[in-house]
């Protein structure tokens, strides 16, 4: 999820409700706040829970929300704070990777800073994410299959961008209740047909009714889902451009009232982007037309 700011940088409580029922009514199948799309390490510690908490009561209960929890400093810190996020009122806390080792420390150290995260959160439901801020880590298909077998960690946001890895990852975690969301959308496709459960990417605050239909529909329509795949490859470089402020004025172009306002980078946007925006949301809704979501 975003998160929606006024002009002076606070959160805008109003357009993240209006966003909320947005994301809802284009179908998808649960809520990520406080994530790096959120702008969650531009967010104080009060604020990352009032965004949760917010978000979970605005879905009550129609979808799972799930909010991140893990924001460095000692794994016994993080817990306390995981057990903050879970009583929000989310369905589940987000174990950010790259904040439980330093990036010269090996799958050792983490998996050990992983036990201890699960002694001291034993009631929490856990999902894992990939973030790649402040340094990317991705986690070995051992790894995943690991955490998978715990039984703790339910999902995962995979950042691995390449099918090999991909594929490699979900088959580690076939036969548990782990749940694979890939963040990458050009290999959004190959991941679903190789067992992937869905998408969980930056496209989504830009067009959600695309990735739900191509998640929902690919196995019934190939044809058809290839051919979105494509689209969705190309459209996804202009997505990336000057991001979150184009996923901001996108939907304040759709009517959403919600500001192109951010914390992380305060350039206005220039006629170049609003032209960029314009034609990726016609691009969008013929789309749309083509595969007749309302």
């Amino acid at each position: 999820m975003l998160t929606p700011f006024t002009p002076d940088r606070a959160i805008d409580w109003r357009g993240l409700d209006a966003l909320t029922d947005w994301y809802l009514a284009a179908g998808v199948s649960g809520l990520f706040a406080v994530c790096l799309s959120s702008e969650m390490y531009a967010l104080e510690e009060d604020e990352r829970l009032a965004l949760a908490r917010r978000v979970a009561q605005r879905a009550a209960g129609r979808v799972p929300v799930v909010a991140s929890g893990t924001f460095g400093g000692a794994v016994e810190a993080q817990a306390a704070f995981v057990r903050r996020m879970a009583d929000t009122g989310v369905d589940g806390v987000v174990v950010i990777v790259n904040q439980l080792a330093e990036e010269a420390e090996g799958e050792a150290v983490w998996r050990r800073n992983a036990e201890r995260l699960l002694d001291l959160t034993p009631d929490v439901s856990l999902g894992l994410y990939e973030c790649p801020a402040p340094y990317h880590r991705l986690l070995s298909p051992e790894m995943l299959g690991w955490a998978a077998g715990t039984g703790r960690f339910l999902f995962h946001k995979d950042t691995s961008c390449r099918i090999g890895p991909i594929r490699a990852k979900i088959a580690a975690a076939q036969g548990t209740p782990f749940r694979f969301y890939n963040a990458n959308t050009p290999t959004l496709l190959g991941s679903l047909q190789a067992g992937g459960d869905g998408y969980s990417g930056t496209a989504a605050n830009f067009y959600p009714e695309l990735l739900v239909w191509l998640c929902r529909r690919h196995a019934d329509q190939p044809e058809r889902a290839a051919r979105l795949q494509h689209l969705l490859t190309v459209c996804d470089r202009a997505a990336a451009h000057r991001y979150p402020a184009t996923a901001k004025q996108y939907l304040a172009d759709l009517g959403l009232p919600i500001g192109v306002h951010c914390r992380i980078t305060q350039a206005p946007l220039e006629e170049p982007e609003f032209t960029m925006v314009r034609h990726l949301r016609e691009v969008v809704r013929e789309q749309c037309v083509d595969l007749g979501i309302g």
